[in-house]
């Protein structure tokens, strides 16, 4: 496998090799030619690679080859201090702010901002896919390249949807402290609130295309040195209802984006600053083994490669009752996933 990653590197074909949430089989789509596939309206077979901005824009990479080993690393959790930069930091604080002054004025209920920090980094693609592979190990970890893309790579706590013949299931996945020693989470009413603003959003988009929808309580999950609120969604497709269907209605989910959907991206697009391009998009295999199947990911805690420089994207979810110093803080916590790695 890891050959195979170094001579697809070495020729510029695409490719992504990954690692789904506590497996331990390791699985390689490689293409054989240069060829930009879109997915289109996701029929075809391969991976996707979609961006935040246009689920049109998904890119596919075709499964010309398919190779799966099972991979035990030896685990090594780390949650030894990072040193983390300030700078950025005022930037980020406006933008903050800008969020909450628009939420006041009743155009926004929620919106999620973030920023982009560049590092150095010595390290090739694959051994920070491997480092991944060991500090991650309940996390969806992936390495993707395409020639006209570029290098991305990350470990992301968060599923987008699963659909296993018009079985549907998804995730509600907001708020964010970190873990301190192995004492349990103390949610604040703010995170609990932005929680019930994306199940509730999930509910109302989805019931419309399901014949039955469930959406369990609230619980405690922990990604890496970071607690996290998840509600279980699952449900069953309504007739005549498509894979397509199903994406437009989820992407971008108010965990990435903000409530309600459309002034929200408006919003980001007009003031973050920077392009998102595939940070919180989303990724995973689409009718890859059986016809009817796709599990796809958020791509949350990623990073993009660019020469010797690691581009790392953090964000967080701004509420009414948000306070932009915390905000500055909590991207300053989920910057350390990526920053272990390097």
């Amino acid at each position: 496998m890891l050959d195979k990653i170094a001579m697809a590197l070495q020729k510029g074909l695409p490719f992504c090799t990954y690692r789904k949430p506590h497996d331990t089989i390791v699985t390689g789509v490689f293409q054989q030619d240069k060829m930009l596939v879109l997915a289109d309206d996701f029929t075809g077979s391969g991976f996707v690679f979609a961006p935040f901005n246009k689920t049109s824009d998904a890119i596919l990479i075709r499964p010309d080859e398919f190779l799966s080993v099972d991979v035990t690393p030896e685990i090594t959790i780390e949650n030894k201090p990072i040193e983390v930069s300030e700078e950025g930091k005022q930037n980020h604080l406006k933008l903050v702010e800008k969020g909450i002054a628009e939420i006041k004025k009743g155009n926004l209920n929620k919106v999620v901002l973030s920023r982009k920090i560049e590092v150095e980094t010595t390290k090739t693609p694959i051994a920070l896919f491997q480092n991944m592979l060991t500090q991650y190990p309940t996390a969806f970890c992936y390495l993707f390249h395409h020639p006209k893309v570029g290098i991305w790579c990350g470990a992301t706590p968060e599923t987008l949807m699963a659909i296993d013949h018009g079985k549907l299931r998804t995730m509600s996945l907001a708020a964010t402290i970190p873990v301190v020693g192995n004492s349990d989470p103390q949610w604040g009413a703010k995170e609990r609130e932005e929680q019930q603003m994306v199940s509730d959003y999930i509910e109302s988009n989805l019931l419309p295309l399901t014949e039955s929808l469930q959406i369990s309580q609230a619980k405690s999950v922990k990604a890496g040195s970071l607690w996290h609120l998840r509600s279980d969604v699952a449900g069953k497709m309504a007739e005549g209802i498509t894979l397509s269907n199903v994406l437009h209605a989820l992407h971008p989910t108010p965990a990435v984006c903000g409530i309600p959907t459309a002034p929200a991206k408006e919003f980001i697009l007009n003031n973050e600053g920077y392009d998102r391009s595939f940070y919180t998009g989303f990724l995973g295999e689409l009718n890859l083994k059986t016809q009817g199947e796709a599990t796809f990911f958020v791509n949350l805690r990623c990073m993009e490669l660019i020469g010797n420089k690691a581009h790392i994207f953090v964000g967080g979810g701004i509420t009414e009752a948000s306070d932009p110093e915390s905000e500055w803080t909590e991207t300053q916590n989920k910057s350390r996933t990526m920053l272990n790695i390097l």
